[in-house]
């Protein structure tokens, strides 16, 4: 049987994110200054009290069993949202410090936030970002990440997912590669010529390419010798000549102006890609999420 929440209750709660962003009770122990035993003890207590097995334990590692992730995921914002309100007693409004951790692809990082960054940081001087750029958005809850930034439709999630803006598919290629094998007049030109693929991370196939010119779509069938996991890598093939690539256009743009890269096929690039911003509820978003949140839609904005 359950019992009421109360002191030691929260105290558990701490804990048990502490454990889940260390992934062992060795680790959240040494965090929180605790011996591990006493973090075993605190979780055990916790489990008793809500009545659910949050941790698998095994010999080597530890993880959270269905219903622990179920729970985590429930009340990891509000700890957060505890822990803002803490730090912010006695002051008139909420400020912007402490860690704020951040999931990016590698592109959109490269050519989107870094350029810019110094501003926010500038803004923000009790502020420490810490960046996990990857293919794969992850578990944000289990790994600790506040705000992530990714590009493609939201998949089903109790994150918030805030559109942030929707940029065009170019298709493209170096001048080098356009002087060794021409440059395709149609669409379906496309499919004689060695093309940069991009793996889907979701599927691990390479993702789809179709040319869109208003409401007319023409799927092409690419093939390739070359397939990246994400934009900046493709970027950096095709910019080598190893082939024609896809890419969104806040990629490009800089490599079509100074023209190290050249669009093909302009006419048939109505295609469009959206960019997210993913956070945990907006009714518990601290000041760090919310102020970061507003740089980005500014950023996109322009």
């Amino acid at each position: 049987m359950t019992r009421g929440f109360d002191r030691h209750t929260l105290d558990g709660l701490g804990i048990l994110r502490a454990v889940v962003e260390a992934g062992s009770f060795m680790g959240a122990g040494e965090a929180l200054g605790l011996t591990q035993p006493a973090v075993s003890r605190a979780v055990a207590r916790l489990e008793a009290r809500i009545g659910v097995r949050l941790f698998r334990r095994t010999a080597r590692s530890i993880s959270l069993t269905d219903e622990g992730k179920t729970f985590y995921e429930s009340v990891a914002p509000h700890i957060r949202a505890i822990e803002e309100a803490t730090s912010g007693a006695g002051e008139s409004k909420a400020q912007v410090r402490g860690r704020l951790r951040v999931n990016m692809d590698p592109g959109t990082a490269r050519f989107l936030l870094i350029p810019r960054l110094n501003e926010f940081l500038s803004r923000h001087p009790e502020l420490f970002v810490e960046i996990a750029v990857r293919d794969r958005m992850g578990d944000l809850v289990r790994e600790g990440v506040d705000v992530a930034i990714r590009f493609g439709n939201p998949e089903p999630s109790a994150l918030k997912a805030r559109l942030l803006l929707r940029t065009r598919i170019i298709t493209c290629a170096s001048p080098e590669y356009i002087a060794r094998h021409g440059a395709p007049l149609r669409p379906k030109d496309v499919e004689k010529h060695p093309c940069i693929l991009m793996r889907d991370p979701s599927t691990g196939i390479p993702f789809a390419w179709v040319f869109q010119r208003g409401r007319k779509t023409v799927p092409v069938n690419v093939t390739g010798q070359l397939m990246v996991n994400h934009g900046e890598t493709m970027m950096a093939t095709c910019l080598a000549g190893l082939g024609i690539a896809q890419v969104v256009e806040l990629y490009t743009r800089k490599y079509l102006a100074d023209g190290r890269l050249v669009q093909l096929l302009p006419e048939w690039s109505d295609e469009m890609y959206p960019l997210y911003a993913y956070h945990h509820s907006s009714q518990l978003m601290s000041a760090k999420v919310r102020a970061f949140l507003e740089f980005v839609v500014a950023l996109t904005r322009e």
